[in-house]
């Protein structure tokens, strides 16, 4: 499989790539820009996601509210969302807006900080605020969601603190530290534009020479270095909340993406969770009656990776004998490995997912952006499927034992007044590997 892509550079060090894409006559622009929440500092959480906000709030020659205004009405979409590792815009729009979009996207990327305001850095901070509040602290499991990252990161890794950022750090923020953040972050060295849809490259290439040549080189931030953190020990936590099913999460540190166990553990998480006749579903699930849901998921990052086990039980479960099976399955993957149909299953799933995703302009530009600042290849997708075809059953068998070991941390979430249904609590562990 390969996308054929052009590639270039602009004098002041944005990343260009190009991909021709006939299908429909609309255009697909992604900028992904190297920062996220672990670009931030204790004390100063949830800038990445506010400047998510904002870079929607007007620049230098487009007034506030004037960007969703002309691409709706030139029949385009937009928007936005903020990792721990990265904030990706991406904008579609009919071929005949092309630079359109072109012009939106630069005079944001270029000369936001000339519109700054206190008054406007205010107005966002309110909207993150109540994004917080209506995503996490009002919805049912979210306070321990918020809390999860410290509890297992140590205090001052770059994934010890939520994305959103914390209430102190939100209303402390002022118009400086948001205006240094940008300079620091949003300079054009730091970012990939990629541009997937109904164009020539020729013409792409110079409207996008003609509106993004001038904006301003600010200094390329270096790819993040990798941040290994081992759990020495069990680590249990136990939230009471406004809900009538018991959840526990586990949750590892795990192997940074691309690293040797980052594929195989996604190819466990299939196994395991991954459709009604994975292992724990059909334990949970259909034999036992435990559960309503479950899912596993490799979450892959640049420093570190999470691996983690959801189980939503049924009203009033135990959450003590859903780790008591989950366990069982764990120590028989890690002592046999997944069976080759299972690792066939396993691999197909995830190949037909990933081609699927290729489909649409969007998923494409997606795609490519990753590949594109995370490898260095644009046109990596053999290369990403690849890893997954040559996973052998020792392969994920031995991912699954260097990563799903003691040291993890063990959430319960259950109603008010139900302590009794969680795993019940211990003494806390020290945390090993780098900081």
């Amino acid at each position: 499989m390969s996308i054929p892509a052009e590639r270039f550079a602009l004098k002041n060090g944005l990343t260009v790539i190009l991909v021709e894409d006939h299908a429909v006559p609309r255009v697909h622009l992604g900028l992904r820009v190297r920062t996220g929440s672990a670009f931030e500092t204790p004390g100063r959480t949830g800038f990445a996601h506010l400047f998510e906000h904002l870079m929607f709030e007007g620049s230098k020659n487009v007034p506030e509210g004037k960007f969703d205004e002309w691409l709706e009405a030139a029949g385009g979409t937009n928007n936005a969302w903020t990792s721990e590792d990265a904030t990706y815009y991406y904008e579609e729009v009919p071929q005949n807006a092309l630079e359109l979009m072109l012009f939106l996207e630069s005079d944001r990327l270029g000369f936001f900080s000339d519109t700054l305001s206190a008054d406007l850095v205010d107005g966002q901070r309110d909207v993150v605020k109540n994004e917080r509040r209506q995503s996490y602290e009002n919805r049912p499991y979210g306070m321990a969601s918020l809390a999860a990252p410290a509890l297992l990161w140590p205090k001052g890794h770059p994934y010890s603190w939520p994305v959103i950022g914390s209430m102190d750090d939100l209303s402390a923020a002022t118009v400086d530290d948001v205006g240094a953040f940008f300079k620091a972050h949003y300079a054009p060295e730091n970012c990939i534009l990629v541009l997937v849809g109904d164009f020539k490259a020729s013409t792409a290439r110079a409207l996008i020479q003609k509106w993004f040549n001038d904006v301003p080189s600010r200094g390329g931030r270096p790819a993040p270095l990798p941040a290994p953190v081992t759990l020495r020990g069990e680590k249990r936590a136990i939230f009471e909340d406004d809900v009538e099913l018991p959840r526990l999460t586990i949750t590892w540190p795990s192997a940074p993406i691309y690293a040797v166990d980052d594929a195989p553990l996604d190819l466990l998480s299939s196994v395991l969770a991954g459709g009604e006749s994975s292992r724990l579903v059909k334990r949970l699930v259909h034999e036992l009656s435990l559960a309503q849901s479950v899912t596993a998921s490799q979450g892959s990052r640049e420093r570190a990776s999470e691996y983690s086990i959801d189980v939503v039980a049924f009203p009033g479960t135990k959450l003590t004998d859903i780790i008591r099976v989950v366990d069982e399955e764990l120590s028989r993957i890690k002592r046999e490995g997944p069976t080759g149909a299972e690792l066939d299953r396993a691999k197909t799933v995830l190949a037909t997912d990933m081609v699927r995703s290729l489909d649409s302009l969007s998923g494409k530009a997606s795609r490519v952006a990753a590949w594109a600042m995370l490898t260095g290849d644009a046109d990596y997708a053999e290369k990403d499927l690849t890893r997954y075809r040559q996973a052998s059953v020792d392969d994920v068998k031995g991912a699954a034992a260097r990563t799903l070991g003691p040291g993890r941390l063990v959430v319960s979430v259950v109603p008010f007044g139900h302590v009794d249904l969680a795993v019940k609590n211990k003494v806390l562990p020290s945390f090993g590997g780098a900081r």
